[in-house]
């Protein structure tokens, strides 16, 4: 068979692709890589810029967050360094006190006992005297004030009512004896005043 002859079968092959170039569209290059082809290349340079910009914008609001942790944090050491200025006396406070306490009743005792004539008695009380009011200066001078709320309202933040009596003469809810003086240290409660409360008239 010479190489002019082809068989049916080979010129019906022939065809379909002839027909199939003739009379389908021109192919655009640009669509089978998609679009006008410069479309992946924009989005390539886009994408890296936007990631960045999100994760500038996370490290500023992070940095924010520990700039604001770190001023909380300062203002809490800075409020208890200067709460431990304030109250250190607290405990030896609530130590001295009974001592305080004790010179009061005392000096109370021998008051009521005094003799005039007894000048030992005398320079007794007026050397326990003396030693009160040396505590009580001190106490001063560090920042202690005495709660003696005698013929005073009755305050439950400062004062510890021992019992309520009724009482003719004195209005309801007024401290009418105070039992043991109550003491603040600067400005915080450290005892309160133990005192005896007026119920008022009874009916």
């Amino acid at each position: 068979m010479s190489s002019d002859e082809q068989t049916p079968q080979e010129d019906q092959q022939s065809g379909e692709d002839k027909d199939y170039l003739q009379e389908g569209e021109p192919i655009d290059e640009g669509e089978l890589i998609g679009g006008d082809g410069n479309e992946p290349e924009q989005a390539s340079q886009q994408d890296p810029i936007a990631t960045l910009e999100e994760q500038l914008q996370e490290a500023k609001d992070q940095t924010l967050r520990v700039q604001a942790e770190m001023q909380n944090l300062r203002r809490r050491v800075d409020r208890d360094i200067e709460n431990a200025h304030k109250y250190a006396l607290e405990n030896f406070l609530g130590e001295l006190l009974p001592v305080v306490d004790n010179l009061e009743r005392g000096l109370a005792t021998i008051n009521s006992l005094l003799d005039g004539k007894d000048e030992a008695q005398k320079a007794i009380g007026e050397g326990i005297e003396l030693t009160l009011k040396s505590f009580v200066d001190v106490l001063t001078r560090n920042k202690v004030e005495q709660i003696d709320p005698g013929n005073e309202t009755f305050d439950p933040e400062f004062h510890q009512a021992m019992t309520m009596v009724p009482h003719p003469e004195i209005p309801a809810n007024t401290v009418i004896e105070v039992f043991q003086k109550g003491y603040l240290l600067n400005g915080r409660l450290v005892r309160p005043a133990m005192v005896i409360v007026s119920r008022g008239a009874e009916s």
